[in-house]
């Protein structure tokens, strides 16, 4: 590929979604497009990359994107921060909101789904008394492929073991086949919706819990203090987020404090 395709490429992925593609990344990117550029007709990633030179088409941008994002996730990431979620976090929260009965909840990132539906499961299996709350639990990612096997909810057994305790599978997953889908009830607690995390965001209601673990680490620091500099205004005054075990807000901005008690990437802004 020459260096002109390949500047092109990483420019125009910087721009739309925050991508660093330093040149040692060349590979990855001949690997993950040439068999987009194969599905049009074309031979080589770079020819496909001319081709969106030419034609500056949203639809080839938008597959250039989707081939470039990482969407490694499993359920129960990490286990710990959803292990604080289940015994400290959300008993606090409904005690605090017990008189508006109301949660908001949002997923950013959500790759293939894992993560909104382990934090739906934990509040059926584990908090019945929400039953009769309004609970606004939000998932978004940049992905349109993610975002709809996010809908489908459709699992494989490798993924399932992938950190779901095998108690839980009966209850909230059913087979078909060899792979297994999350039961309607679930599937229905959550909406999934298409957000660029470093472009604009749409109007945003105050949320209780944000979760953006693991994405900010492949962001630049400009775009991790664009991102962190929103979400002040975006989250309630004792409300928290949550971010990955390698992210963190310090050197980036002042506004966020580590919530000491959790101690498991439990944030909370400073007013």
């Amino acid at each position: 590929m020459t260096d002109s395709a390949f500047e092109f490429a990483a420019r125009l992925l910087k721009d739309r979604a925050a991508i660093v593609l330093e040149s040692e990344k060349l590979y990855l990117l001949d690997a993950r497009v040439t068999p987009l550029a194969q599905k049009l007709g074309l031979k080589t990633a770079e020819e496909y990359i001319l081709r969106i030179q030419q034609s500056r088409d949203e639809n080839l941008i938008q597959n250039l994107i989707e081939a470039m994002v990482t969407t490694e996730t499993m359920f129960f990431r990490d286990t710990i921060p959803f292990t604080t979620l289940h015994n400290q976090v959300l008993p606090n929260l409904i005690r605090v909101r017990s008189a508006v009965r109301k949660l908001n909840i949002w997923c950013a990132a959500c790759s293939s789904g894992q993560e909104p539906y382990t934090i739906a499961i934990i509040i059926k299996e584990y908090f019945p008394e929400l039953a009769t709350w309004s609970i606004n639990l939000t998932a978004t990612d940049i992905s349109r492929e993610m975002l709809k096997r996010s809908v489908d909810g459709l699992y494989t057994q490798f993924e399932l073991n992938r950190g779901m305790p095998p108690s839980l599978i009966p209850k909230y997953f059913q087979q078909e086949g060899n792979a297994w889908r999350v039961v309607e009830p679930i599937r229905r607690m959550i909406r999934f919706e298409p957000l660029n995390l470093a472009m604009p965001w749409p109007p945003q209601p105050i949320w209780d819990l944000i979760f953006m673990r693991n994405v900010m680490i492949y962001f630049d620091t400009e775009t991790k203090r664009m991102i962190l500099g929103r979400i002040p205004s975006v989250l309630a005054q004792d409300g928290f987020l949550i971010l990955g075990g390698a992210e963190t807000t310090f050197h980036l901005v002042d506004n966020f404090m580590r919530a000491e008690q959790y101690s498991s990437g439990y944030y909370q802004v400073v007013r």
